[in-house]
């Protein structure tokens, strides 16, 4: 098997797809860097200081005007409200939930990126594992190998979540050497308060508790893997299922970006919260904002993404293992 894996590893090298992954970060990476520093400078230019606390009670005010607007929608009015509740309690225990620093961008990278960049990039590395064999003429060849079809498609798949641990580590390391160079390299020690619960619209600060920013970044970036492994899982099947990689690309690529705009609608539609693109924020459960749908949770959430994926994989097998390559 460890033959085969590294086989798979040398295939994958060769067509340069990991390059790929790593020069999207690269090149992505200081863009955010950027953004995210005239954002700050741009906030203390118009409040005339750098003190976070006031800065962060101008975005309590703005945010309690936009609240005031007869014209919000409802569900935007909720993930406000909280939102607001959550800076007021930040405010009030003396924390800065973004002081500056490069641990502090990768925390918040993650956040955004967990749900579609970091899922595009996986599809990217995925999506011709298996697919590639039959572009490339070498399907034949591969299966009449003395070897089980279950093992050829095993080595594949553990490649795969290989490849794909190495894409959540290398986000993290490019995004805080990277951001370093802007904000700093401290703030490990920096206290991130977590255990937030939303409970019928409103928020619950009785089990909230602070964590180094280390701890609270293994946690976030262990759901982050989670959630790349389920994605690189659904882009494997695709790629078992069709013989054209830019045929999965497109499917997988449809998917995720349907299922962020439903995210956003998906209030009105409660069985959506079963389809695994809904289910993708698992950070927001960290932080305590608002779900996309009511009575969503971590453990829900994680159960869906699991179901899914093990769903995924077992219709992989089953279609390699059985499919008649001769045509």
């Amino acid at each position: 098997m460890l033959g085969l894996v590294e086989n798979e590893t040398i295939k994958l090298l060769r067509r340069r797809r990991f390059l790929v992954v790593l020069l999207i970060l690269a090149i992505l990476i200081p863009i955010f860097t950027y953004a995210q520093y005239r954002s700050v400078q741009t906030a203390q230019e118009q409040m005339g200081t750098s003190d976070w606390r006031a800065l962060l009670q101008q975005q309590i005010v703005d945010t309690q005007n936009r609240l005031a607007s007869s014209r919000l929608p409802e569900e935007w009015r909720e993930f406000l409200k909280i939102r607001v509740q959550q800076q007021q309690y930040y405010l009030d225990h003396d924390i800065n939930p973004m002081a500056p620093g490069a641990p502090t961008f990768a925390r918040g990278f993650m956040d955004q990126a967990v749900s579609l960049f970091l899922p595009m990039i996986i599809v990217v590395l995925a999506v011709d594992l298996v697919s590639a064999e039959y572009s490339e003429g070498t399907i034949k060849l591969l299966l009449t190998r003395p070897v089980k079809r279950w093992k050829v498609l095993t080595s594949k798949y553990l490649t795969l979540l290989l490849f794909t641990s190495l894409t959540v580590l290398m986000s993290l390391v490019l995004a805080y050497l990277i951001s370093g160079v802007v904000f700093g390299y401290a703030g490990w020690d920096m206290p991130v308060l977590t255990g937030f619960e939303i409970t019928g619209g409103e928020l619950q600060t009785a089990g909230v508790f602070t964590l180094p920013q280390w701890k609270y970044l293994l946690m976030q970036y262990g759901l982050g893997w989670f959630v790349s492994i389920v994605v690189g899982t659904i882009t494997f099947m695709v790629s078992v299922l069709v013989r054209s990689a830019a045929a999965g690309m497109g499917i997988m690529m449809a998917a995720l970006i349907s299922g962020s705009i439903l995210t956003q609608m998906a209030s009105s539609w409660e069985s959506s919260k079963y389809l695994f693109v809904v289910n993708l924020q698992l950070t927001d459960y960290l932080s305590g904002t608002l779900p996309p749908i009511k009575g969503m949770s971590l453990p829900f959430s994680l159960t869906i993404l699991s179901v899914w994926g093990i769903a995924a994989l077992i219709i992989a097998y089953i279609w390699f293992i059985k499919r008649d390559v001769t045509s």
